[in-house]
């Protein structure tokens, strides 16, 4: 009996990892997250999808029944996929459910999945360290922004490095004036990804004072430090693999990968 907590990725499907591919081309049941995309989720053909999904300020279903349920479902046999949003030990309640699983006497696998802290920015041409600009990155969920005795937000401003947010967007007014009132700089520079890896990625470039104005959608991700500045380096957007031709009976069938990228950068 084995429950496999597999990250979904960014939320495109070119950037899950191959193992999470495989997986959920042979899953029965498949356990998954709100953010994770139809795209992905179309890769589970033969699987049995339970949405347990939680939408921020709607119904939400208890840690506590997700883990009851992935111990029914690990029990029951069969190829089980617990699909999580990004990497499923990163703000995903993984190691709860890990640690429930394990308890109830089931296996557990972990797939490790390329989070949006790290894909976002990049896709959107932000380099989250940079050897001239800054040294170290800290992630951090935008979910504690109110309630100080989660995050010691006094020391995240202190620092002075890259701070990427998650989930944050919702409390973007808080957030900054928390960082602020900490001793962060008002102007530093801050950028703003929506739906980063995906065709409707958006990135909006402000300050840390005029982060409340900024009026991008979750999910989004925000970077703040100088590297959110830097403008010259490429976006990078999710094409559409490009058709093969028909192979030619009389020749060798030969196999083609194309890749894509887009340059140049969206700003407001």
């Amino acid at each position: 009996m084995t429950v496999h907590l597999v990250g979904a990725g960014p939320g495109d499907p070119e950037l899950l990892t191959l193992r999470a591919d495989r997986l959920l081309r042979t899953a029965d049941v498949v356990v998954h997250d709100r953010l994770v995309g139809p795209a992905v989720l179309a890769l589970a053909e033969r699987a049995r999808l339970v949405d347990v999904g939680k939408l921020p300020g709607g119904p939400r279903r208890a840690q506590a029944d997700i883990n009851r349920l992935l111990i029914e479902e690990g029990r029951h046999g069969g190829t089980v996929v617990r699909l999580k949003g990004g990497d499923p030990y990163l703000f995903g309640r993984g190691g709860e459910e890990a640690a429930d699983l394990r308890a109830a006497g089931i296996d557990v696998e972990v797939v490790p999945g390329v989070s949006s802290a790290l894909a976002a920015p990049a896709a959107a041409g932000i380099p989250v360290t940079h050897r001239t600009v800054s040294a170290g990155v800290t992630i951090v969920t935008g979910a504690t922004a109110e309630d100080s005795s989660g995050v010691d937000w006094a020391a995240l401003a202190a620092l002075g490095h890259t701070l990427v947010v998650l989930m944050g967007v919702g409390r973007a007014p808080e957030l900054a004036s928390t960082l602020i009132g900490h001793g962060r700089c008002p102007i530093e520079p801050v950028a703003v990804i929506g739906s980063g890896t995906l065709s409707g990625q958006r990135t909006v470039r402000t300050t840390l004072e005029r982060l409340d104005r900024v009026d991008v959608p979750a999910p989004a991700t925000i970077v703040i430090g100088p590297v959110a500045a830097l403008v010259d380096l490429p976006e990078w957007l999710p094409t559409p693999p490009a058709s093969a031709p028909e192979p030619d009976p009389a020749t060798p069938a030969l196999t083609a990968v194309a890749t894509a990228t887009a340059p140049g950068g969206i700003h407001p």
